[in-house]
């Protein structure tokens, strides 16, 4: 990876996570402070607790992919090393689906005469999910690069001690 593209991701991922602790810090003071009661109708508090659990599965993600490309400059990303960072992406991929349907349920009940928004909200979860396997199909070739490469440094051993 060139330098520019990792100084772009770098800055873009700083970006994200300063604004996700901006919002969950927002959240969190709506929440304690009372300054914004609910008026019952619409689970507000319940919305805001699953917003801010949210934000914490996007800065997993956000400081994962930041190790990760780390990894990539130093070159050492094909090692066992690696599956931890690429692990908890998965993780907080799937904890973002759960917090997802998590939400398609709790907005339910307000969508009885129009069922269809629940069952779209249900279908992005399940996208969400989607997501995960292919990040899932990348971990599995990641570790088929790994195996090969550990190989190759031990036929290159083999061959030195020939020569």
């Amino acid at each position: 990876m060139g330098k520019l593209t990792v100084g772009a991701l770098r800055a873009v991922l700083v970006v994200v996570l300063a604004g996700t602790v901006c919002v969950q810090a927002l959240l969190v003071w709506t929440l304690v402070s009372g300054a914004d009661p609910e008026d019952g109708s619409v689970p507000l508090t319940a919305f805001r607790v699953i917003a801010a659990l949210g934000m914490v599965s996007a800065q997993v993600a956000l400081v994962s992919v930041w190790r990760l490309v780390a990894m990539v400059r130093r070159g050492t990303v094909f090692s066992h090393a690696a599956f931890r960072y690429v692990d908890a992406v998965i993780g907080a991929i799937v904890a973002a689906a759960l917090l997802w349907f998590a939400v398609t349920a709790v907005n339910a009940p307000g969508q009885r005469e129009d069922p269809g928004v629940t069952v779209i909200m249900a279908g992005i979860g399940l996208a969400i999910l989607g997501v995960a396997l292919i990040v899932l199909v990348l971990r599995m070739l990641l570790a088929q690069a790994v195996a090969r490469d550990v190989q190759a440094a031990q036929m290159q051993a083999e061959l030195d001690e020939v020569i």
